[in-house]
């Protein structure tokens, strides 16, 4: 299945964020649809400074408020291209900018 491009994911972003982010922003669901997923991890991608590197442990400590499966939510991060991992080392490499 092809990846949507993320600006026409975004055209759900309110309802997605209703749906699956609590009022505390933890999440409910990692959302298992791609379309929603990008939503999300556009949304966790904010959280990473543009032009900084991170190590795993700063990435899971920034990711555990959304999810306890941060394993899973650093992986589509880097599969969806939202960050980039070279030796053990991340930093962000997509999503929107405000």
């Amino acid at each position: 299945m092809d990846r949507p491009a993320l600006d026409d994911a975004l055209t759900d972003r309110a309802a997605v964020l209703r749906a699956f982010v609590r009022p505390d922003g933890s999440l409910t669901a990692i959302p298992t649809r791609i379309r929603k997923r990008l939503v999300v991890l556009n949304e966790m991608a904010q959280h990473f400074e543009i032009g900084a590197t991170y190590d795993e442990t700063q990435v899971n400590n920034a990711l555990r408020p959304w999810h306890d499966d941060v394993a899973a939510l650093r992986r589509y991060l880097v599969e969806e291209g939202f960050l980039e991992r070279r030796d053990g080392l991340y930093w962000r490499a997509g999503g929107t900018v405000d």
